[in-house]
């Protein structure tokens, strides 16, 4: 049995597409999903499409301390072994998405059953298998939709966890892509005072329908 989904080659010549792949087979302590929602980190994701897309010299460009790997491999291992070994990795194919909603078709995880929706980290794919500790049921009163932002609010929440923030103090969230759209709200309803920065005014403006003040760094000191 097949499905479709969305891989992203490292090589520039073949780049993105849709495949036809297996559909995952479970494993003990894992459970099979059926996808109902998958959201796109567009941060991430578009990093990954560009890089893969980009020539070699690109690549080099954005990556150089990988360069400097190639080029201490190539002192010890030669260059026929460095050649081949860098094109086997950019001849690798890798998956796109980690925020994904679906319902359980088949489990092997204790507490959650076929038929429960769950988030989880899983790809853009029909069907996705995900062990049991990057998966959690979702509340009956929290629509599929809203479901989705799990894992990427998660990232934020591991940002506001580190820097355990108390009652009454300034947090400064600099950057107002998705995450520090989440990261903000989380802390206002943390009870803390929150200011966020962005060169973005667009961004910025959906910070303030928020309720947290923006300042925009293109404009102010």
């Amino acid at each position: 049995e097949s499905m479709k989904q969305i891989i992203q080659s490292l090589n520039s010549k073949i780049g993105i597409e849709l495949a036809e792949v297996p559909v995952p087979k479970i494993k003990p302590g894992h459970l099979i999903i059926k996808t109902k929602r998958s959201l796109v980190s567009l941060g991430t994701e578009r990093m990954l499409v560009e890089f893969g897309s980009a020539s070699l010299f690109e690549k080099a460009r954005k990556k150089p301390e990988q360069v400097f790997q190639v080029l201490d491999k190539v002192k010890t291992d030669g260059f026929l072994s460095t050649y081949n070994a860098v094109k086997g990795k950019l001849d690798q194919v890798i998956s796109l998405g980690y925020c994904n909603v679906g319902e359980v078709i088949e489990s092997d995880v204790s507490g959650i059953k076929v038929g429960d929706r769950v988030a989880s980290n899983g790809p853009h794919a029909e069907f996705i298998r995900v062990p049991e500790k990057l998966a959690a049921v979702i509340p009956k009163n929290v629509t599929d939709d809203e479901a989705a932002f799990t894992v990427i609010g998660s990232i934020g929440l591991q940002g506001i966890r580190l820097t355990k923030p108390t009652f009454g103090e300034t947090i400064i969230v600099v950057g107002l892509g998705l995450v520090g759209l989440i990261t903000i709200q989380l802390l206002k309803a943390m009870g803390v005072n929150v200011i966020s920065i962005d060169l973005d005014e667009k961004k910025c403006s959906l910070s303030d329908v928020i309720g947290v003040t923006a300042l925009n760094a293109s404009k102010v000191d």
